[in-house]
């Protein structure tokens, strides 16, 4: 069954800036904490339906996915509209994690959208004949969903090693995806006839690598929020 995002409540300030006027003032930073982690639950309703999608070819997680994206968009313009009072008012430290959950926030409203464009292609795809059982775009699917599940979770939990472990999986799923795009080449240059099911298949498997780096993004940024030590481009 595909899993719907739960309803962000609109706030006035939202509201406000659909209008053109400024949000009034946040009384709480925790407010952003707050929205940050619905983000993280609704982003990983989106990872799970991408997942069930791509493997069990359901429709119905087409429908899910877009309310996640919708829900995504806004939680972004909530927290890019409050955060820079938010940060005027805490010390270093606080306002580390506040910068944070900002990126973080935006990689998942990009992820939403990755989401989305995924849930297009296999769309797609699905009114052709199957190449091959999408060689191994389950695979890439799980592995992506579990980037992103483990990434989210650290940030929740502040956990340096679950982060680690995140960037740890992101040269596997770099070299699956130059895998299934040799596979699909193969097939393309042996059967014409697939070669439209296999461009979206391998417009999929690039937008899972892309949901891969954003989940990097996420855990790098949990490792500088809780350690203040900067692990970006490690693998340089």
């Amino acid at each position: 069954m595909p899993r719907k995002a739960q309803a962000v409540q609109q706030s006035p300030g939202a509201t406000q800036a659909r209008r053109g006027t400024k949000p009034p003032a946040i009384n709480n930073p925790e407010d952003l904490a707050s929205l940050a982690l619905k983000a993280c639950l609704i982003a990983r309703d989106a990872a799970f339906n991408v997942h069930d999608l791509l493997t069990n070819s359901s429709r119905m997680a087409f429908l899910a996915i877009k309310d996640c994206e919708k829900e995504l968009d806004l939680i972004e313009r909530q927290i890019d509209e409050r955060l820079p009072e938010a940060i005027t008012r805490v010390n270093e430290s606080r306002a580390r994690q506040l910068l944070s959950t900002l990126k973080s926030t935006t990689d998942l409203e990009r992820v939403g959208d990755l989401a989305i464009n995924i849930a297009e292609a296999a769309s797609r795809y699905l009114a052709h004949a199957p190449v091959k059982e999408l060689v191994d775009i389950p695979r890439m699917a799980n592995i992506a969903q579990g980037m992103l599940r483990d990434a989210l979770d650290s940030f929740v939990r502040r956990d340096i090693n679950l982060a680690q472990r995140v960037l740890d999986q992101d040269d596997d799923l770099d070299a699956l995806k130059t895998q299934v795009f040799r596979d699909l080449l193969a097939f393309m240059l042996k059967d014409p006839q697939t070669i439209e099911p296999s461009l979206d298949l391998i417009l999929i498997s690039r937008h899972l690598e892309r949901i891969g780096d954003h989940a990097t993004n996420i855990a790098e940024d949990v490792i500088y929020m809780v350690s203040a030590k900067d692990v970006r481009h490690h693998a340089q």
